[in-house]
């Protein structure tokens, strides 16, 4: 720091002093502490002893250990962002220096203290501190009067009115639409009819048509559709086979045509026209197909819709015993096939490969075992017979009529469900457990937060945390405690004069940012009187400002008329050089 402020900053003069020694002066001026006494200072990082004889500090006597102010405030911040990892962000320094010397204390006895704590009681319970965060309470929501339901349930009403009314225009509009698209259809194959043959090709560009089988095409999914959207039946299973039959001889005209009378290209192009037609007719089916079940599916919401639309309690009653019912059926069908006819409520031993069998199963391993012990004796003969291969269609025959039902109930269970989630906003489905999803045995219950989840209790860490200026070890540090500092000091000393000793301990010096915890004075005196012996003196006092003390008694250091007999000039710093500085000690002087 001389070399900084000689070579950089061209300071004439520098006077070092310490601390504690500028705060014990300025003390003692006021009758705090006597000549003799020892200055006790907890600093930000460090605690210093410094013993004082006819009132100069003796260096050589001094003890540190490297626990502070500092340590205090981060063990405190460690504590609390554990206790309450939700706040971590609420607990910044400056709050938690806040909290430490507003709150934190000395405990006379650690140990008792602790165990106050935790037995609890009125005690505990007085001593605890609580730090209310910034917290706004969730409005209350009150039921809705009968008034209010009847309101909703008719502004419901006319939204249902409304939007039946809106599909009806939208469903007239199609209607029209389908008809003006048919009637144009027809009239084109009207007058393709009348075109000559050599004129159809350039009649059909002019349509934007490939061929008139395309027109037919095109005609019948335009009749479908309109069916549809009328809601009427489909049409008879006879017309639908004539226009098939003269679809299909138009297509494929080699199909009804016998095999000897075509030649062998023929015949491949007969095999091509076969598989075509096969496809084109299975995809047909699965069309038609998806066109009833749709056309089921609203037929049965609409029934649904007006069903509700006369009594929608009962209509949700109802709707709810059906899920319940599909879901248990389900449920037990599941079971049935995991576990055969057994429960395994009361079994606690493993299930036994027959358990786990359904009844499909079991049928077909009694007829392999059947036919195995029938069979197992002399020559072969099995598939010589017809029941033989009536027993191997059976044994093979996968029994799939209760996977159908089941694949029907599940269908059924999610449309109920799916309904329920439209008419019930409370209504919340039952989770299926899945492979990778484990099976949910109960719903966490989220309770909204309070006014006690945005409280941080202060308990037993206003006094364990500064319990680390006694016993640094609480935090990692292996050195002694402030009352043990005063020992070492007084051994360090060279006189080992009993009664100066006795002048020492009577008069204790605290000064520094920790000095202010309550109860360090008493806890001190304590500490000390289990080192000195039986009858000695021991008087422990705290600085009138603690914090502010050191800078008084420095200016009155300062401001001293032999102040610059004390200083180290810059021409002493170039003559000298930096080892005298390091011999270099101030006088002081107030």
């Amino acid at each position: 720091m001389a070399e900084l402020l000689f070579e950089t900053y061209g300071v004439r003069s520098v006077a070092f002093g310490v601390d504690a020694v500028f705060s014990y002066k300025y003390n003692q001026l006021h009758g705090i502490c006597e000549k003799d006494g020892l200055a006790i200072c907890p600093g930000f990082t460090t605690t210093h002893v410094i013993p004082f004889v006819d009132g100069e500090p003796v260096y050589k006597g001094c003890c540190r250990t490297n626990i502070g102010g500092y340590h205090i405030t981060d063990y405190l911040k460690q504590l609390l962002s554990l206790k309450y990892p939700h706040h971590m962000a609420r607990f910044t320094w400056e709050k938690v220096e806040d909290l430490k010397m507003e709150h934190c204390y000395i405990a006379p006895d650690y140990a008792l203290e602790a165990q106050l704590f935790q037995k609890g009681g009125k005690k505990a319970e007085d001593k605890t501190r609580c730090w209310q965060l910034p917290w706004v309470p969730l409005p209350t929501e009150e039921p809705p009067s009968e008034e209010e339901i009847a309101r909703k349930a008719a502004i419901r009403e006319r939204q249902g009115q409304r939007l039946r009314e809106m599909a009806e225009a939208k469903r007239s509009s199609r209607i029209n639409e389908l008809e003006n698209q048919l009637h144009g259809l027809e009239f084109l194959l009207q007058q393709l009819g009348q075109v000559q043959e050599e004129d159809i090709p350039s009649f059909l560009s002019e349509t934007g048509y490939a061929s008139k089988q395309e027109i037919e095409l095109t005609l019948t999914k335009v009749t479908q559709s309109l069916r549809k959207a009328k809601g009427e039946p489909k049409p008879e299973q006879a017309e639908n086979e004539e226009k098939a039959d003269s679809c299909t001889s138009d297509k494929y005209p080699l199909i009804n045509v016998p095999d000897n009378m075509l030649t062998p290209d023929q015949l491949k192009e007969k095999k091509r026209q076969i598989f075509l037609k096969t496809t084109t007719e299975g995809r047909q089916r699965a069309k038609q197909k998806c066109v009833e079940e749709e056309l089921e599916r609203e037929r049965k919401t609409q029934q649904d819709e007006e069903r509700r639309l006369e009594n929608p309690q009962l209509y949700l009653e109802q709707m709810h015993t059906k899920y319940k019912e599909l879901y248990e059926k389900i449920e037990l069908r599941k079971r049935l096939k995991t576990n055969g006819g057994h429960t395994n409520g009361s079994n606690s031993g493993g299930v036994g490969r027959g358990e786990r069998l359904n009844a499909a199963q079991r049928e077909r391993m009694r007829l392999l075992t059947t036919a195995a012990f029938d069979r197992g004796k002399g020559e072969d003969t099995f598939g010589a017979k017809d029941e033989d291969w009536q027993l191997y269609k059976l044994m093979g025959k996968d029994n799939d009529d209760d996977d159908d039902g089941a694949d029907e109930d599940e269908a059924e269970l999610a449309r109920v469900s799916s309904r329920l989630q439209e008419i019930d906003s409370t209504f919340v489905p039952k989770l299926e457990p899945t492979a990778s999803q484990p099976t949910i045995t109960e719903v966490p219950h989220v309770h909204p937060l309070t006014k006690e989840d945005f409280q941080i209790v202060l308990g037993v860490e206003r006094f364990r945390c500064p319990e680390i200026l006694f016993h640094p070890n609480l935090v990692g540090i292996d050195q002694v405690g402030l009352d043990e500092m005063t020992g070492v000091s007084i051994r360090r000393l060279p006189s080992k004069d009993k009664a100066l000793e006795n002048r020492l301990t009577s008069s204790v010096f605290m000064t520094g940012g920790c000095s202010l915890f309550p109860g360090i004075n008493e806890r001190l005196e304590a500490g000390i009187r289990m080192l000195r012996p039986c009858g000695s003196p021991i008087k422990v006092a705290r600085a009138l400002d603690p914090v502010l003390d050191a800078w008084r008694g420095a200016s009155l250091y300062a401001a001293n008329s032999r102040f610059h007999q004390q200083t180290f000039s810059r021409a002493d710093y170039y003559e000298k050089g930096e080892d005298w500085l390091r011999r270099y000690q101030v006088r002081y002087t107030l």
